[in-house]
């Protein structure tokens, strides 16, 4: 390792609550279900672990501090879009992303066939390579809110580094 690099890691976790009021958006793709995630945003639980986890690198606070569901003018904003926000801002502060690796927690509906498309779009917003990139997906096995598909969650941990 370079003595003039440092490089730091940081989860991020979400979970939202299902609805039938809205569409299902994960990783900035829209996945066909009869529920979606409930938010002030899309409800991006994959999105929002992601946007926390790269906050956490440069020590910026949390998702809540920089798009408050407060404000309404991020009421129903699409959570990819505020990825690319996030990104640029760690990036003025000298933090390149260099590694991600998420987990959708869902009983359903079943995600492996919407992991490439998610793994593309995250791709161009973190300006990282698809290899780059690990998204999978996993179930509680019918424990808990989301066992009981009455919610969905996500777990993500970002690797980033600055030059010194």
């Amino acid at each position: 390792m370079d003595n003039n690099t440092k490089y730091r890691s940081a989860i991020g976790v979400d979970f939202h609550p299902l609805t039938m009021d809205k569409k299902l958006t994960l990783g900035g793709i829209e996945i066909p279900y009869t529920k979606g995630l409930d938010g002030h945003s899309d409800g991006d639980a994959l999105t929002h672990a992601i946007i926390d986890s790269i906050l956490g690198i440069a020590a910026l606070g949390d998702i809540g501090t920089f798009f408050p569901d407060s404000k309404p003018e991020y009421h129903l904003k699409y959570s990819i879009d505020l990825l690319s926000e996030v990104i640029n801002m760690v990036n003025n502060k000298g933090w390149y992303l260099t590694f991600l690796d998420a987990t959708i927690i869902a009983e359903s509906p079943k995600m492996t066939n919407h992991l490439k498309n998610m793994k593309k779009i995250l791709s161009s917003r973190l300006k990282l390579e698809i290899d780059d990139i690990s998204i999978k997906a996993t179930s509680t096995n019918g424990l808990g809110f989301v066992g009981k598909e009455k919610g969905i969650g996500a777990i993500a941990i970002s690797t980033a580094k600055i030059e010194m």
